[in-house]
């Protein structure tokens, strides 16, 4: 009997362990399986994070590096620019992006210049003298070959020591100095220390070489010898990495850290940016039988190496380990279930197995063998209960997932549903029962959008574990992209008999992605297609093009005056007008066509699909008639005009960069022919082109190299033929080409901004020249200078012409500002404003050509004017009709009626002259008296005091 219920023991003790390490086993699996999802997931969470702040760092370093190039290019394109040159186009830069420390250019200078070069410097700041830090400490600069000399940097305000710099000392730029002059190209230091800042803060500089023009620079040796300086951006690589990431709000991720380093590897010496906790290192006791995976999420870091102009930088992303217990509540359910549950099978076995003994034992009482059995019943159905409940958990683990989960049966082709979960209908919009018993392909959304479902079907087909990312449609017919999870799931024999379906909602991520990709190939302002993404479709056009022997032309398309309304209203107002005219572009071409805007006011638009047999010209014809509508911005309304260049592909070049530079020459072409216009290319229009940049360049030298010059022609009273004033115009006495016509250089002037520099010299020479002549005793006559547009609408003038009649010592009522009837009428009351303030200073206001522009009698009325001069093509019209010479007695008279001077212009003959007199005009100059003469000549007309008069 002893051996008997020993035996017996035994059995119930191995059947139940039997039945706990299986379903221990069981509960493994699943649990492994479940967390095998979850790390994979978080994993792939991590990378997608780390790739974002990887391409915000790399993108911004390189569109930060493109601010110095646009100053090398300056450089590179007109030569050395003068100093406040340098200051105006640095300034914007400056305040746009407030990472770059500073920009200045360094000249290069030989020993033997030395001197002279100083010399010239203490005449701006005295006491200058190039220096250099020896033993950390700021002093003159001993004798070298050559020297590396900070001479402009921008900003000028908390850079004052660097001035005067001689960085050829310093070791630290040698080699960055050396490689970027060999090979042509911008290249970085290495991590330096800012002395300038404030603070401990570390930085890097990118120096770009600057040649000298039209030196050949074909081999390392001869850029070596051409170059005559660099320009250089500092940047403060903490403010600028932060910046960055701080904007698109990439640095605010829990437990994530940046590392970034000034070198192809984690070099610690080299570290330039550090954000976040490094997370620890692996414990070097951790057990190697079980993967690291099933108890922590830790994704291994994401590393890459990026250029910074030319120099390697390391990045690496990193993220902090995290129990699963923190955000996978599936899998701990899941092992908890498992566990109850298997604790519940081997009590329920070990209860059967027991009782089975037992009635085998008791087999001659059939009361106790009754009784015995009713208890072990009464105990069957508790441990069913509990059962029953352990199962329930189960599915309220998968009830509760954020995750839609799907059970399907395994036995193919259809792939039966099962089970959905609510996650499931909250995100696809279907209820359990529209979609359980239907076949899993079903499911699937159209084929274009399922280029990853064939992943799917073959680990159906397969009997395996598969992954795919698929965009679905929800019940409405929105569309979602989903992260997609497939394993099978096997029964007791051992037999696959179902599979789970586990699907992550991305579409938040997808979105994001979408809209990066669509930044990075269009313009933030017009929405209209980048440079970037023009050079792709261009390319691929030329191609298209060559395959199917068709021709296609690129247009350049300017837009006339914008600086003027930019200038006037401000760059708000130049905005509004950009994005209306961006959409009228795209509204005058076809879907096929490609409408990009190159930046400032200038377009480009490709033409494909052999647009040379007529419909390229009507595309031309209604770009100008949309662009030419009217315009309303800020309450003005403005008429705005293109210039359009065109180049024919394969006609005028072969390739994206030919063919862009042939269509920007022909709409040069087409300014000059008048603007509101097209011209397409042909090859003599690049010596044209040669020409206009030479003379460009040229002006911007003008002012520092004296070649400006002011002629004066007298204005004399009609009624005792005194002089009585003079009108100050300009000239330009070319070394090469000789004197070059104002009609040649003032619009160039207007367009390069230049002219508020050279008007400002205008005022102040005619000032000097005219107190001069007075303090002479040549008489106290009135100087009349003219004002361009841009002039009259900048916020300096005022300033400009105090200064000059302060500096001269001129009483203003001896100085006359002449402006056309255009300028005044544009804007009306700012021109008021305007007027009444210098009258305020006490000088005349003229209105030159008046007659020919579109004032009225009620403007004129308003205007605080003393003079109008009536256009010279009315007075030569005196005696050819009886209207040419009623419109000038007409003005006379109105002039009169307003208690306003008349001066007539273009006088060259005896017979007007004396029609003029007769009907009253006051003053008169023009050919007949004098050409305008240099300042010799005049004072010897001044010595006279009068000019011949018939």
């Amino acid at each position: 009997m002893g051996n008997l219920l020993r035996r017996v023991r035994i059995s119930v003790t191995v059947s139940a362990a039997l039945a706990l390490v299986v379903g221990l086993g069981l509960t493994a699996l699943l649990f492994a399986s479940v967390r095998r999802v979850e790390s994979q997931a978080y994993a792939l969470q991590f990378k997608q994070h780390a790739t974002l702040r990887i391409n915000a760092v790399s993108g911004g370093l390189s569109d930060a590096i493109e601010q110095l190039m646009v100053v090398n290019q300056l450089f590179n394109t007109v030569g050395v620019v003068s100093r406040e040159q340098f200051h105006s186009f640095t300034a914007p830069l400056l305040a746009r992006y407030p990472e770059l420390h500073a920009l200045s250019f360094q000249r290069l200078i030989k020993d033997a210049e030395r001197p002279a070069y100083e010399a010239a410097m203490r005449r701006r700041q005295p006491g200058f003298t190039i220096t250099e830090y020896i033993d950390e400490r700021q002093g003159p600069a001993r004798r070298r070959a050559s020297y590396n000399v900070v001479d402009y940097i921008e900003p000028a305000q908390g850079n004052e020591g660097a001035l005067g710099l001689d960085t050829a000392a310093l070791l630290t730029y040698d080699d960055a100095r050396s490689r970027s002059r060999r090979n042509g190209r911008a290249t970085a230091t290495g991590l330096l220390s800012l002395v300038q800042q404030q603070g401990s803060h570390t930085g890097f500089l990118v120096l770009a070489p600057v040649y000298q023009r039209q030196a050949p620079q074909a081999s390392s040796r001869q850029r070596e010898q051409a170059v005559i300086g660099e320009t250089a951006a500092v940047f403060r690589v903490d403010h600028l990495i932060h910046t960055l990431l701080g904007a698109a709000r990439l640095l605010d991720r829990p437990g994530m850290s940046i590392n970034i380093y000034a070198a192809p590897s984690a070099a610690p010496a080299q570290l330039a940016f550090s954000n976040g906790a490094p997370p620890p290192a692996a414990s070097a006791g951790s057990s190697a039988l079980l993967p690291s995976w099933l108890v922590v999420d830790h994704p291994a870091p994401v590393a890459t190496v990026f250029y910074v102009a030319g120099e390697p930088w390391f990045i690496e992303v990193a993220q902090q380990p995290r129990s699963f217990l923190d955000n996978h509540a599936g899998s701990w359910y899941a092992l908890l279930g498992g566990v109850l549950s298997s604790l519940l099978a081997a009590a329920y076995i070990y209860s059967l197995v027991s009782r089975h003994s037992t009635i085998e034992r008791v087999a001659g009482a059939r009361t106790a063998a009754l009784q015995f059995a009713n208890l072990r019943l009464s105990e069957d159905l508790a441990l069913r209960k509990r059962t029953e409940k352990a199962l329930r958990l189960r599915e309220k683990v998968i009830e509760v997932s954020a995750n839609a989960v799907i059970i399907c049966n395994a036995e193919g082709p259809d792939y039966a549903v099962e089970y959905v979960n609510p996650a499931f209908e909250a995100i696809t919009g279907y209820s359990a029962a529209e979609v359980i018993g239907k076949s899993l392909k079903s499911m699937q959304g159209a084929g274009h959008d399922q280029q990853n479902i064939a992943e799917i079907s073959a680990a159906l087909r397969e009997q395996r574990e598969g992954h795919a990312v698929l965009r679905n449609y929800r019940k409405d017919g929105s569309g979602y992209w989903n992260d997609l999870f497939i394993a099978p799931v096997r029964d007791d024999a051992g037999l696959i008999s179902h599979f789970v379906v586990a699907q992550y909602d991305i579409s938040a991520v997808m979105r994001f992605e979408a809209e990066l990709h669509y930044q990075a190939g269009h313009d933030a302002l017009t929405g209209l297609a980048n440079r970037h993404l023009l050079a792709e479709r261009l390319s691929t056009a030329i191609a298209d093009a060559a395959i199917a022997g068709a021709g296609l032309w690129v247009v350049f398309v300017d837009l006339d005056r914008f600086k003027f309304v930019n200038d006037t209203l401000g760059h708000e107002a130049g905005d509004a007008m950009l994005r209306v005219l961006g959409e009228r572009l795209k509204s005058a071409v076809g879907e096929a066509d490609t409408v990009a805007r190159m930046g400032g006011d200038e377009f480009m638009v490709v033409l494909p699909g052999d647009p040379g047999n007529g419909t390229g010209l009507r595309v031309l014809q209604r770009i100008t008639e949309v662009i030419a509508q009217p315009l309303l911005i800020q309450a003005h309304e403005f008429f705005v005009t293109c210039s359009l260049g065109v180049a024919v592909y394969p006609d005028d070049g072969a390739t994206a960069e030919t063919l862009t530079k042939h269509a920007d020459i022909a709409m040069y072409r087409a300014k000059e022919l008048g603007r509101n216009n097209y011209q397409f290319y042909c090859p003599a229009m690049n010596a044209r082109t040669l020409e206009r940049l030479q003379i460009e360049a040229d002006l911007r030298h003008a002012l520092e190299r004296n070649e400006l010059a002011l002629h004066y022609q007298p204005q004399i009273d009609v009624i005792s033929g005194n002089i009585v004033g003079m009108e100050a115009l300009l000239r330009w006495e070319h070394p090469v080409l000789g004197v070059v016509s104002p009609l040649r250089f003032i619009g160039l002037a207007e367009e390069m901004g230049l002219i508020i520099p050279i008007g400002a010299w205008v005022i102040r020479t005619a000032c000097l020249q005219n107190m001069a002549w007075q303090k002479a005793g040549l008489g106290k006559l009135r100087m009349a200078v003219n004002l361009s547009a841009r002039q009259f609408t900048g916020k300096d003038l005022l300033q400009s012409v105090a200064d000059a009649l302060e500096e001269s010592g001129l009483a203003a009522r001896y100085l006359e500002l002449e402006l056309t009837e255009s300028m005044v009428m544009n804007d009306v009351d700012n021109a008021i404003t305007i007027l009444r303030r210098l009258k305020e200073l006490g000088v005349h206001i003229a209105i030159d050509d008046f007659g020919t522009g579109y004032s009225s009698l009620s403007y004129l009325r308003r205007f605080p004017i003393d003079v109008l001069k009536v256009d010279q093509s009315f007075v030569a019209d005196i005696a050819l009709g009886a209207d040419g010479a009623a419109i000038v007695v007409s003005i006379i008279s109105l002039a009169h009626s307003l208690r306003l001077k008349v001066i007539a212009e273009g006088v060259e003959t005896a017979e007007q002259l004396a029609f003029l007199r007769e009907h009253g005009c006051d003053e008169v100059q023009g050919y007949f008296f004098s050409r305008p003469v240099g300042a010799l000549e005049f004072e010897h007309l001044l010595a006279h005091g009068t000019c011949a008069m018939a």
